[in-house]
């Protein structure tokens, strides 16, 4: 009687991809914390820069990415390798995208992510990802990075938890965002995009209060126009 499935030999990129995992849930004593945001400002402000240049594209992504690396700059202990005896604190935000490709991931890194504008990180993440799926990239374009992002929320994912890719010490899941009845400081009821995040930490490098402070500086910097208006300007350079 035949086997009831077929066999698929483990590729390459399957097998580092399972050993890495594998090693991060054996080695890293993981925590989480979830969060949620409202992201109508992030929506609002977005659709103000594609007015202003409808020529280009910009997603939501972007502007996360951007304003993660923002929180990364208010709260830099989370911007940090683990190096067995040392942590290495970076100077800049460097962030790898968890991107899908056929077989499995990649993780193109958004190099000083901080200081580019909405514009050039769109471009790059474009360009990243578009030879990421031919598999294409230049080993230092996805080796090392100070943080990674998993967005799963244009699959109708509403909430999951990220494993840490070392030697980084923090990634961030992101589910999608969905019409939610909140109460505001002044009692009133009305309806926001909320998203809920987590925030999977290496507890070996940071706390809880800490990154407890990533996720609140996070949240500030998403749900406020005043803070996203003060650095995505439109007129910034591409490239």
């Amino acid at each position: 009687m035949p086997e009831p499935y077929t066999v698929a030999p483990l590729s390459p990129m399957r097998r580092v991809i399972a050993a890495r995992m594998s090693e991060a849930k054996r080695t890293i004593p993981h925590f989480r914390l979830v969060a949620e945001m409202e992201l109508d400002a992030l929506i609002a402000h977005r659709q103000a820069l594609l007015k202003q240049r409808p020529d280009r594209s910009l997603s939501l992504n972007d502007l996360l990415i951007k304003t993660c690396a923002q929180a990364l700059t208010d709260v830099p202990d989370v911007n940090i390798q683990w190096a067995d005896q040392e942590l290495h604190r970076y100077q800049s935000a460097d962030i790898a995208v968890v991107t899908a490709v056929k077989g499995g991931l990649s993780t193109p890194i958004v190099r000083a992510a901080d200081c580019k504008s909405v514009w050039q990180i769109a471009a790059e993440v474009k360009e990243l990802t578009s030879r990421a799926v031919r598999n294409e990239l230049r080993m230092e374009e996805v080796v090392g990075g100070s943080f990674s992002i998993s967005n799963l929320g244009m699959y109708a994912v509403d909430q999951f938890d990220a494993i840490i890719n070392p030697p980084q010490c923090a990634i961030l899941a992101v589910g999608q965002g969905t019409p939610r009845c909140v109460v505001s400081r002044g009692g009133i009821v009305g309806v926001a995009t909320v998203a809920r995040v987590t925030l999977s930490v290496d507890h070996r490098a940071i706390d809880g209060v800490i990154a407890a402070q990533f996720l609140s500086a996070l949240k500030a910097r998403l749900e406020s126009p005043s803070d996203l208006e003060s650095t995505w300007s439109p007129d910034a350079t591409v490239g």
